[in-house]
């Protein structure tokens, strides 16, 4: 249940219905109006910015038109109990009693499902994507657990979800990655040394895949590398690929397809994707102008396919042919993504490493262009990951050759606490992670402050010989909430708003943020008892107050959710 839609729209239909004595010429359907929870000095459930939009359509003094508003919806809503106007116009609402158990009820009766945004539209989120050309680094983490959340939160909302990994196996940078193996092959089976050759990955896992293809195919001659080139980029994609799979696994994280770059190019994707555009007249013959800062004396003109991908918004049209006429990196990706577009799928969501956000307008312009403008692909850069361990920047084994790979990181800290604390902040900032933070078991650190709210909650229920969502019974007459209580309330009500929003920007981060929020609520609750015996839970072993059972079920609920979402685990003891 979304209490701020709930009444919200409540609000909507009492103002169409009196707008005549309200003397609203324009309401164009109540457009700009919402709701909100209120700063917490004004001590109100929630705030409507009603009487700002309607008086400024309708050129009305927003204080005089809230003061009418005010006195219709206490005479016709029992859902409000009391208003207060602020500057320059706000209803700061507090709820009835009514309202308020009867919320709580919904909740708690709502369970697993509080706070989703039903809806049941269907996505392909494609997200690591790493080349296959060794383990994930700690670079590669951040995107994969913002795809991995993404995809969770959107089911959460009862969408259906792919996750889809993009497996780039074609081109000059995959040939060299085999030689590199061919080469280690050499080294261990005939003794040769190992060439010190530009392009060749020098990672202990290159000699580990080299072992592992040769004591399956302990008969093959392997001597000769363009004779083997299919056979030997097959098996040291599929390992390679394993090492990935492994990696994810340990984060939390599976993939529902993989699609092969090869296979789309074998398939002649790439010529039906050419054709569909120039069809459309969106791709034809021509010359590019030289890149920003190159001088036509510099820039060699040579004539070749060219998308018009300004027409979608591109600072620039993109070549689809190389120099020598082979497709681009570009076009093979142009096909992959048409195949996305003829699996009508709603919509595309490409998640992406730092150094691939000048490639953004490009595809997201392929896509409208095939999909003619259908299908948004929307397309979320991951920023940077900075480690930093005793205050300095950590660096750790390189095991695989020139990057910190994500086994160093789990080495270090756990699942839990890479896929929290890789979502505290913003993906369009660089991530600051701190190793020993992480592992404090205080305030300061986020994961462990939510894990151990939920702990004290099982805590409590094991003392009470109780269980979560236990039947309580709430009625007006013999209820009544504290301040600390009535504060917690307000916070578990703003649960769908996080959901909807987090949902809807894509703005994961909102999400860790809030449970700490929370957390830290709940424990200042908990806390208090020891400074003033009127705020303990329990007396002589019993509940002192079936109020304090539906806070810290209201609590739980929310952390259980949250949590899910985030693939965090919550432990009933710490």
């Amino acid at each position: 249940m979304n209490i701020f839609e709930y009444h919200l729209s409540e609000i909507r239909k009492i103002t169409l219905s009196e707008k005549d004595s309200l003397q609203l010429k324009n309401v164009d359907n109540l457009k700009g109006i919402n709701l909100e929870i209120p700063p917490e000095q004004f001590n109100y459930d929630l705030s409507c910015n009603i009487a700002m939009v309607l008086g400024k359509k309708n050129k009305i003094n927003p204080k005089t038109l809230a003061l009418k508003l005010k006195d219709i919806f206490l005479a016709k809503m029992n859902n409000f109990s009391e208003i207060d106007i602020a500057e320059p116009g706000f209803l700061n609402i507090k709820l009835s009693k009514f309202a308020l158990l009867n919320n709580i009820k919904t909740i708690l009766n709502s369970n697993e499902y509080y706070g989703s945004n039903k809806s049941s539209e269907t996505y392909n989120i494609e997200f690591v994507s790493a080349n296959p050309t060794g383990p994930l680094h700690v670079g590669h983490c951040r995107g994969a657990i913002y795809g991995d959340v993404l995809a969770n939160l959107l089911k959460f909302n009862g969408n259906k979800v792919i996750k889809e990994y993009y497996i780039n196996d074609y081109g000059n940078q995959i040939r060299s990655f085999v030689e590199s193996i061919h080469l280690r092959i050499m080294e261990i089976k005939y003794k040769k040394e190992f060439p010190k050759k530009e392009n060749l990955y020098p990672g202990l896992y290159i000699k580990e895949i080299a072992n592992k293809i040769l004591k399956e195919n302990l008969d093959l001659d392997l001597s000769d590398f363009d004779k083997n080139y299919e056979f030997l980029k097959k098996a040291s994609i599929t390992e390679s690929m394993e090492l990935i799979k492994k990696d994810l696994k340990l984060l939390g994280i599976s993939h529902d397809n993989f699609c092969s770059e090869t296979d789309i190019v074998n398939n002649d994707l790439v010529n039906k994707a050419v054709k569909k555009l120039k069809e459309k007249n969106f791709a034809e013959e021509g010359f590019l102008q030289p890149p920003k800062g190159e001088s036509n004396e510099n820039w060699r003109k040579i004539k070749r396919l060219i998308f018009k991908s300004t027409l979608f918004g591109d600072d620039t049209d993109r070549a689809l042919q190389k120099n020598d006429g082979s497709w681009t990196y570009f076009a093979n990706d142009v096909a992959y993504h048409m195949d996305k577009v003829n699996r009508k799928y709603e919509n595309l969501i490409n998640v992406l490493g730092a150094d691939h956000t000048g490639y953004i307008k490009r595809i997201t312009a392929a896509v409208s262009a095939l999909s003619e403008n259908k299908i948004t692909l929307n397309c979320k850069v991951c920023q940077l990951v900075k480690l930093y361990k005793n205050g300095k920047p950590f660096k750790m084994s390189k095991r695989a050759g020139d990057f910190i790979s994500a086994q160093d990181l789990l080495n270090e800290v756990e699942k839990d606490q890479i896929r929290f604390m890789m979502l505290n902040r913003s993906n369009d900032v660089e991530l600051d992670f701190d190793f020993d933070k992480v592992k404090e078991k205080t305030k300061d650190n986020p994961v462990f402050y939510v894990q151990y709210a939920y702990a004290r909650v099982n805590s409590l229920l094991r003392t009470l010989n109780l269980n979560l969502l236990d039947n309580i019974d709430l009625n007006e007459s013999n209820t009544d909430f504290n301040e600390i209580e009535k504060k917690i309330i307000r916070k578990v009500f703003e649960w769908p708003k996080i959901i909807e929003t987090s949902s809807r920007k894509f703005d994961l981060h909102k999400i860790p943020f809030y449970l700490y929020e929370l957390s830290t609520l709940f424990h200042f609750y908990w806390s208090k008892g020891n400074e003033d015996k009127s705020y303990k839970f329990i007396e002589n072993n019993q509940i002192k107050r079936k109020e304090i059972l539906s806070i810290i079920n209201l609590v739980a609920l929310v952390i259980q959710n949250g949590m899910g979402i985030l693939g965090v685990s919550l432990p009933k003891k710490m």
